[in-house]
């Protein structure tokens, strides 16, 4: 299978995973920050291109979310490790929350797969949201290690991170519960925002 460009940022991007890992762990934050812009650069760029060059691919449409929850579940739970770098640390419970709900949104897309046989999830625009404010999250708090005047702005962007896990995970379990009440409806008539990612239709590559 040819590899696009849009999969090439996202395998980039898984790439840039264990390099992010050794930055935190060797106590530099200054690359720990820029290898985590380029990943958020990455992650708006393969969308553009997918959209844009006409490269939608289903590879794509597992690749790229696989590449976002590799790199935001690494940073969470590295940088929930007490005295491992000099900012704001992850609150364990924050890191186990937005885990925690990655892992039953994925058995919930599994189910639906199983059960209905369903083969698009496309995510909902809260669950953007959300990913959107874990990277923005990750980014302050790497940032408070270099200027401790923004570990209050870092905490309460791990508070808004909080909230929205909850929100989007209470907005799938509905979902769910929809689609299961509903004996199973196609995906035309009620369509699934469970992740992973979006199907072969999504504009990431």
């Amino acid at each position: 299978m040819r590899l696009t460009l849009p999969n090439l940022l996202s395998v980039l991007r898984i790439g840039l995973v264990p390099l992010f890992i050794i930055a935190v762990l060797d106590a530099r934050p200054g690359t720990a920050l820029v290898l985590m812009l380029v990943a958020g650069v990455t992650d708006a760029l393969d969308g553009l291109a997918a959209r844009y060059l006409h490269q939608q691919s289903l590879l794509g449409s597992y690749l790229d979310p696989i590449a976002d929850k590799l790199l935001l579940a690494s940073a969470y739970v590295v940088l929930a490790i007490p005295g491992i770098h000099a900012g704001v640390t992850i609150p364990v419970w924050v890191t186990v929350l937005v885990l925690s709900r990655d892992v039953i949104i994925l058995g919930l897309a599994l189910v639906l797969s199983l059960t209905f046989g369903r083969q698009r999830f496309p995510p909902s625009w809260i669950s953007k949201l959300n990913t959107t404010a874990q990277i923005v999250a990750v980014i302050l708090v790497l940032i408070s290690g270099l200027w401790p005047l923004l570990a209050g702005v870092a905490t309460w962007s791990l508070m808004a991170v909080a909230v929205l896990t909850i929100l989007s995970g209470l907005q799938y379990a509905q979902r769910m519960a929809r689609i299961t009440g509903g004996g199973g409806a196609s995906p035309e008539a009620e369509p699934a925002s469970l992740e992973p990612g979006a199907g072969p239709g999504s504009p990431k590559g």
